[in-house]
């Protein structure tokens, strides 16, 4: 049984919130208007009472979104998820339908989870050729302020995306406690891991910029020092761990979705990313992501 759903329609030209609803533990706040009143777009917040998700909790809700409408789906702080009671794991699934030139943002902060969390998502897209969708999935290590990095039990997230009912993109990041190496000891000293994935052909020129700025801040970053001959050095140099790593790949039917997958660690340096990387979308949403 859903929790929650939303349908986006056009009305009078508008995208507008033609239903909604939501019961504990889940609500959306829907302000009047974000940005500027030129904008055609439609902001969702979602929140949990509580400020998070707490053991044993289960989330499922539905998103349609109308042709030619544009939706954004956000948190106004990161989700937290609480320690695991009796090794319940808390779970929340998400399910939209993006209709015809129609555009869904999915860009909430991160999630933390507590130490000894146990945490499930699963999100589902299906979406026309002309379709777009936004995806922003991340997640820290957890409360740096008590000591507890990458500390929780489970930690698993998976996105689908379905073209005309075909899959397109299917995803699944999982990390789990180990018995012969904890996720701490496989993460390293990288604190937080996001994916953002941009779909349909109104957002090309984004994809486009933000494959050449990946390309370019990693050949920076991974580039061998060289003498004042042109020369490598030497063997006995030791290459310096980037703080920020990122990948970039194109899926799909002609290159139709870009994916980045990002290890960074801090998560301030995530966020600014994703702000200078997204600012182009505040034409489209109002007010650019993240700021």
């Amino acid at each position: 049984m859903e929790t929650g759903f939303v349908a986006v329609e056009k009305i009078g030209g508008r995208s507008t919130v033609t239903r909604c609803f939501s019961k504990y533990p889940l609500k959306f706040i829907i302000p009047r208007k974000v940005g500027s009143s030129i904008t055609d777009a439609v902001w969702i917040y979602s929140l949990t009472y509580g400020g998070g998700i707490v053991s044993g909790d289960s989330i499922s809700c539905g998103f349609t979104i109308g042709d030619g409408c544009t939706t954004v789906l956000t948190t106004q702080a990161s989700t937290k998820v609480y320690k695991s009671v009796g090794s319940k794991c808390s779970e929340q699934v998400l399910e939209a339908r993006i209709g015809s030139n129609a555009l869904l943002a999915v860009i909430p902060d991160p999630v933390t989870c507590f130490s000894t969390a146990r945490y499930s998502q699963k999100q589902v897209f299906r979406v026309f050729s002309d379709s777009c969708l936004v995806i922003v999935d991340w997640i820290t290590s957890g409360r740096h302020a008590t000591g507890e990095k990458w500390d929780f039990e489970l930690y698993k997230s998976s996105n689908h995306i379905y073209l005309d009912d075909q899959p397109l993109f299917l995803d699944t990041v999982l990390l789990e406690q180990g018995s012969v190496s904890s996720i701490a000891e496989r993460m390293k000293d990288y604190q937080v891991i996001a994916m953002l994935v941009l779909l349909g052909p109104a957002l090309k020129h984004i994809q486009n910029q933000v494959q050449e700025d990946v390309k370019r801040m990693m050949s920076e970053q991974l580039r061998v020092p060289s003498t004042a001959t042109g020369r490598h050095r030497s063997s006995d140099h030791h290459l310096i761990k980037p703080t920020f790593i990122a990948s970039c790949s194109p899926f799909g039917p002609k290159g139709i979705g870009v994916v980045v997958r990002i290890a960074a660690t801090t998560t301030e340096s995530v966020y600014s990313f994703l702000r200078h990387q997204l600012a182009g979308m505040e034409p489209l949403l109002g007010v650019p992501p993240y700021c």
